[in-house]
């Protein structure tokens, strides 16, 4: 039954995929209404199928956690099941990330990996940091830099590339995996306990209704569900609040960073170099308070991956990260580098940059928290890769430990999770944590983020102290207790910005630059949605209040407002959700936080090498 229903679920992914027409956010809020109808298609019984562990999110803490889940297996002789259910069309399309990569988690899940043929083909060779003015470069001596930005034994890579070759390993193994389907549910047993997840309806028109493609989501049953979505996942945001899991904990705080992929010619290009910058435009004063920086990392054969990262606690509502993105290129230093180079591919991410204090409790009745799911981003290493990775393999042997502990017949051998099964809570998997080098790592840093909230040059200062001194052994915490939409201030209280015009060659605009990343949604109803008890807040609070943040942070032009003349003058708000590269920037910095991000039904961003 379950190869019948796993050949269902890949035979559902010849859903016709074109681009939608444009609707206002309240057309698209209203098109699906409520249905009683137990005959109508939405209402019907879903398939299910049974695993031992469900894995959700296929990047590399999902992978991981599979790989060293299965590794146990094989190791102790256990027919145990996993799967991994993946949103993005294929293993990797989703992913983006800087990256220079510490290898110290794939040294310890897979220690053959260069002769497995692992992508990792450029070791850092130089570090180099540098301190923008507006038209100069001063360059920090590499003896005054924490150690925490020594790069020496990393790589830098394209993390898609590596995670699509950890698909490979993880198939080899005998996870299932299934690319293209969006888990848009979480399942509950009687318990109250975690029980799986529901991938989403297929074949849904943007009007709500099902067309002649329309198949049902499946239900994937599991007796340890393993959520890796990424940072500000849909699944991890129900459950955290679900289970409280940040209470007693700091709020998160987040950045978006905003990347190119460059091709230069061979005088241009110096294999290995890792650059980071620091102050223009960004922060123009010793005392600013926007966090934030750049980088420029050289990639074999000739590629620079270039990328600009903004704190989201910034206060005026006039910043566009993705314009200061392009103004930061026109910089003496940048633009001799990218100079007659050419832009082959762009997209935008949100990040974690809360630390430590900010992690919630990572374990629930029936599942755990793993990669940046929990926030295990060094946000002074500009590194979450390894402790993502990390966090899976561990949470992956409390599971393995924990399913074994029960003797339940496993799913892998025939058996089935019982409607009335209870739950298992790994209790094991965060002490196991605080024990592991990531939480020593992110011990030494847990105060620098929010350090700078004093100032660039306070935070520069305390960071220093804390990586070369103390180490997290302050006698104090900074906590994070303004979340990053509520640090937004009015638009009165600042000055609109005005942006240099694109030039076509380094600098470009955005929807230009939206092309390269390759977004697709098939015809579907808007997976942006404004939340029922906040619809007042696009056209009474975000626009006349804050001068509409979201036309500006959007780095893919999903936001924008009409001028009013359709509605006696009152501007609204107008979503291209179609656009849409699921940074999830719109969940965390709208007013209020208004918008809802939940999972498209197929499609996003392609990236191919990000």
């Amino acid at each position: 039954k379950k190869k019948k229903n796993g050949k269902m679920l890949r035979a559902v992914r010849s859903v016709a995929r074109h681009h939608r027409p444009l609707l206002t956010w309240r057309a698209l809020h209203t098109a699906r209404a409520l249905r009683n109808d137990e005959n109508d298609p939405l209402n019907q019984p879903r398939e299910h199928m049974d695993y031992d562990l469900v894995v959700v999110g296929g990047g590399p803490a999902g992978l991981s956690a599979a790989i060293r889940f299965k590794q146990l297996c094989a190791e102790h002789n256990a027919d145990l099941s996993v799967c991994v259910v993946e949103k993005g069309d294929g293993i990797g399309d989703h992913i983006l990330s800087g990256n220079v990569f510490q290898p110290t988690a794939l040294n310890e899940l897979i220690p053959e990996w260069t002769e497995k043929g692992a992508p990792l083909d450029t070791p850092v060779t130089r570090d180099e940091f540098h301190v923008l003015t507006e038209t100069s470069t001063f360059t920090v001596p590499h003896a005054l830099m924490p150690r925490q930005l020594d790069n020496a034994g990393n790589y830098i890579i394209s993390l898609g590339l590596l995670t699509r070759w950890l698909g490979e390993q993880a198939e080899a193994l005998g996870v299932e995996i299934f690319p293209g389907f969006s888990a848009s549910e979480v399942l509950f047993a009687k318990d109250g306990s975690v029980r799986g997840i529901a991938t989403k309806d297929m074949g849904i028109g943007k009007d709500g209704q099902p067309k002649e493609s329309f198949a049902r989501g499946m239900e994937l049953r599991a007796r340890q569900t393993l959520l890796a979505e990424g940072c500000r996942g849909s699944c991890s945001e129900h459950v955290i609040k679900h289970f409280k899991l940040r209470e007693g904990r700091s709020l998160q705080t987040y950045g978006l960073g905003v990347k190119e992929v460059w091709r230069v010619s061979e005088d241009k290009f110096k294999s290995g170099l890792v650059s980071h910058t620091l102050g223009w435009p960004l922060q123009r004063g010793l005392f600013d308070k926007d966090f934030g920086g750049s980088f420029l990392y050289h990639m074999n054969p000739d590629l620079i991956l270039v990328g600009f990262v903004v704190g989201l606690d910034y206060k005026n509502p006039y910043l566009n990260p993705y314009q200061e993105f392009q103004r930061w290129k026109h910089h003496p230093h940048v633009r001799e580098t990218l100079e007659g180079g050419e832009c082959i591919a762009y997209g935008a991410r949100c990040l974690n940059e809360g630390g430590l204090h900010s992690i919630p409790k990572l374990a629930f009745p029936g599942g755990a928290l793993i990669g940046c799911s929990a926030g295990f981003l060094n946000s002074v290493k500009i590194k979450g890769s390894h402790t993502a990775m990390k966090s899976g393999m561990v949470a992956a042997e409390q599971t393995f430990a924990a399913l074994q502990a029960v003797g339940r017949e496993p799913c892998g051998a025939g058996g089935e999770i019982a409607d009335d099964e209870e739950g298992i809570l790994l209790s094991g998997y965060e002490p196991a944590m605080e024990s592991s080098w990531v939480y020593e790592e992110l011990r030494q840093v847990r105060n620098c983020h929010q350090a700078f909230h004093w100032g660039v040059l306070p935070g520069v200062l305390f960071t220093g102290l804390a990586t070369m001194v103390t180490k997290g052994k302050e006698p104090f915490t900074l906590p994070t207790t303004i979340s990053d939409s509520d640090s937004t201030e009015p638009a009165a209280q600042h000055t609109k910005i005005e942006y240099p015009k694109n030039d076509g060659k380094l600098s470009f605009d955005l929807l230009t630059n939206l092309a390269r990343a390759n977004v697709n949604h098939p015809s579907q109803p808007s997976h942006l949605k404004v939340k029922p008890e906040l619809e007042h807040v696009p056209e009474d609070v975000s626009f006349p209040v804050y001068a509409a943040p979201e036309s500006r942070f959007c780095p893919a032009k999903v936001y924008e407002y009409t001028d009013g003349s359709e509605n006696n003058g009152k501007p609204q708000l107008v979503i291209n959700s179609q656009n849409c590269v699921h940074c999830k920037c719109c969940s965390i910095k709208t007013p209020r936080e208004f918008i809802n991000w939940t999972v498209p039904g197929g499609g996003g961003p392609s990236y191919s090498a990000m």
